[in-house]
């Protein structure tokens, strides 16, 4: 999954940017308001992370200037304000959590679990098709109840196709969803990941689960 920080505090970003890297999401920066309507507006965010009180623009204003423009992608919220007027004026304006400094970092994965769970429609983060298994939480990926080990980018990939299962993705698609601004990698990297990722799970089993869309992409389906 991708997600977006905007936070103007240079550390405090840098360290919610490193802990969710080393989650395995795919992390964009900023540190004001208006390069986060930039950015937005630039790349398909699954949860972008907001601080309310920052240079150029607000977070409140932000987010109303991303769901008046039409963009729905979650919203959490960062802030030093703890009052309930605080949280009432923060969800009223279009965010959909809102997580109070300082806070615990694995309460903030929790609350960007939750918020992807509710996005895509999962009411757990446990993803399923066929005999295959995944555990967002837990990190482990089991077929027909083998365990398939993946590198971090190969379990973003399979987490993303299972997210969107039964529907095409373009390489531009996964590449915007896994791969950050400061990527500079070869044009045919998602082609590379797609096989490892297809070598490790439909190997060995008569029920292939990746299929190849010719000129279009893959899809992760059964039959």
């Amino acid at each position: 999954m991708r997600i977006l920080v905007v936070e103007d505090e240079k550390r405090l970003n840098r360290i919610i940017s490193e802990a969710l890297e080393d989650e395995g999401y795919s992390v964009d920066s900023c540190f004001n308001g208006l390069d986060a309507l930039d950015y937005a507006a630039g790349a398909d965010y699954d949860v972008i992370i907001l601080d309310i009180m920052m240079p150029r623009m607000d977070g409140l204003e932000v987010v109303r200037r991303l769901r008046s423009g039409g963009n729905s992608t979650p919203v959490l919220f960062l802030t030093a304000r703890d009052s309930v007027a605080d949280r009432v004026t923060g969800l009223e304006s279009g965010g959909d959590y809102y997580l109070v400094k300082p806070f615990d970092f694995q309460e903030l994965m929790a609350v960007v679990r939750v918020m992807t769970r509710k996005y895509t429609g999962n009411r757990s983060n446990v993803y399923t098709i066929a005999d295959l298994r995944l555990d967002a939480t837990a990190k482990t990926v089991t077929r027909a109840g083998k365990n398939i080990e993946l590198t971090a980018k190969e379990f973003a990939l399979l987490e993303y196709m299972l997210r969107n299962k039964g529907v095409v993705l373009s390489r531009e698609m996964i590449e915007n969803n896994l791969w950050n601004y400061d990527y500079e990698g070869g044009t045919n990297v998602v082609d590379v990941y797609v096989g490892y990722l297809r070598k490790k799970m439909d190997t060995g089993f008569d029920r292939k689960l990746i299929h190849t869309v010719w000129g279009t992409g893959w899809v992760l389906k059964e039959g």
